[in-house]
């Protein structure tokens, strides 16, 4: 079979492959994202052919045109090496939050390993039991994105077939993660500990996940599942099982769990809420006698997912925005041009904006126009807008229900913890300005990543630790709430 070359740049990669291997084949080991899962309408993958030539089907013509690219632009999703070819790639530096907060622990002998397995990413730690310090760490974009960026797409995969590859891609991931913590620091893990979402874990767990695709969403067995570390297929031994602890409800995880045991939440005399903005948005308000906790659709927005130059928290994105002088300021990640925003951002050009009267109480652009210009040639349209609406709506509807759930009005809660890398760059003042988070700012604080902090307390803990979270949680399903929609069109406006 043929072979042709490809050149990364600027990361300075020569790879060989066989003629018409997918370039998605090829850029998702690199970080390349895929959010549409390959349809070529989300245009995140763009790759600029510097040399040689990639073939343009009729289709793939009718979608560069479409996103208004430039001639010497590609789809990678859309895309196969028939030529050697140098490739210009934007190489992300993503943030994620290996967590090293202090926590309380018991000491015990040797060592154990914490996983956060996240839909977008994962990061892996071990831990010297007898200390609870962080000796190792190692962090990845999830290989799974090839298959979409979203839980949503992730299960549709798993309809298309794709199941067991995915379940192959990310036992193979972790294992190597751990390998090579344990090459920096030889050591036979005694406990390796995972938590997730739900749709991770039954992918991990190879068990079916399309419940996941339709209503009522219903999965049989929450419960925690264990392995052999031989029967995930990796090289070395553990001295105990490995565990992917239980899932609260369909779209509510383990790291909901882990964040629970994290702000020690369960334990608390006074109402306290726990809000993780991640890809999907998930809340939880309770205390040391009852938890309620629910999923929202909010996390997408927040990710970038459906805002027109939208992107996670990499280099070239928006991660503030402030007004002095008259005029937007911006910090951009990476100190480069602007190429789009992302959450954190988003939310200040919403609160910016209103402030200024330029965007009204629905959200709707005062001057008529399109759009508005943020900073550089980043800008937000009025779907944009509307985008942004729906998500703090979601949150800010969760809250009041399972406020109300538990008989109790919102100024009854304490205290809010905001989880999630997404969650350590808002500005506290916009979010509640936005009327996202319907409380004192004082009352919210930023606590970083929560699951990984709360894998690494389950390090420590035995079985009945989690059995009590698990039996004062419930699951509530926020849309089958009878004032549901009332409550959340009523959350769309802003204050």
């Amino acid at each position: 079979m043929k072979k042709y070359k490809i050149k990364l740049y600027p990361l300075g990669k020569e790879l060989e492959v066989n003629e018409n291997t997918p370039l998605t084949d090829v850029l998702h080991e690199y970080g390349v994202e895929f959010p549409c899962a390959g349809k070529g309408t989300c245009g995140n993958c763009k790759v600029k052919v510097l040399s040689g030539s990639i073939e343009l089907s009729d289709n793939h013509k009718q979608k560069v045109e479409k996103l208004g690219l430039e001639d010497n632009r590609r789809l990678a999703c859309l895309s196969s090496c028939t030529d050697d070819v140098t490739l210009e790639v934007d190489q992300f530096a993503h943030i994620i939050l290996a967590d090293e907060t202090e926590f309380e622990f018991t000491a015990q002998k040797g060592f154990g390993v914490a996983v956060d397995l996240g839909t977008t990413t994962v990061v892996a730690q071990l831990i010297d039991l007898s200390t609870g310090e962080v000796v190792a760490v190692e962090t990845l974009l999830n290989p799974q994105v090839r298959f979409g960026s979203d839980l949503i797409s992730r299960v549709q995969a798993s309809l298309d077939g794709n199941a067991q590859e995915m379940t192959k891609l990310i036992r193979e991931s972790i294992g190597s993660m751990i390998e090579l913590m344990l090459e920096k620091h030889p050591a036979e893990p005694d406990k390796v500990v995972i938590v997730g979402n739900t749709a991770m874990q039954l992918i991990f767990a190879d068990c079916d996940a399309t419940p996941l695709a339709a209503y009522p969403f219903h999965i049989d067995d929450l419960s925690k599942k264990t392995f052999d570390a031989n029967e995930l297929g990796w090289n070395f031994n553990t001295n105990n099982k490995v565990e992917f602890h239980s899932s609260i409800g369909s779209f509510v995880g383990s790291d909901i769990l882990a964040g629970i045991a994290a702000t020690g939440l369960h334990r608390k005399e006074k109402y306290t809420a726990l809000i993780d903005l991640g890809t999907n948005g998930e809340i939880v308000v309770g205390n040391k006698d009852q938890i309620v906790c629910a999923s929202t659709a909010a996390g997408p927005a927040f990710e970038g997912a459906n805002i027109s130059m939208g992107m996670r928290a990499t280099t070239g994105a928006i991660s503030s925005l402030s007004f002095e002088n008259g005029e937007m300021k911006a910090e951009v990640i990476g100190n480069s041009k602007p190429k789009g925003i992302c959450g954190s951002a988003l939310i200040d050009a919403i609160a910016i904006l209103h402030k200024k009267e330029l965007i009204g109480m629905f959200g709707e652009i005062a001057s008529g126009e399109e759009s508005i210009k943020l900073a550089g040639k980043v800008s937000l349209n009025q779907k944009d807008i509307n985008e942004f609406l729906l998500a703090k709506a979601a949150i800010a509807a969760g809250l009041d229900i399972l406020a109300s759930n538990l008989s109790i009005e919102l100024e009854d809660i304490n205290e809010v913890y905001i989880a999630g890398g997404f969650g350590n760059y808002i500005n506290i003042e916009n979010v509640v300005s936005t009327g996202m988070i319907e409380t004192e700012g004082e009352k919210i604080h930023k606590m970083g990543n929560t699951a990984l902090i709360g894998a690494k307390m389950l390090l420590f803990k035995d079985a009945d630790f989690t059995k009590t979270i698990l039996q004062k949680t419930k699951h509530i399903n926020l849309e089958g709430d009878p004032n549901f929609q009332d409550i959340y069109v009523n959350k769309m406006m802003l204050l």
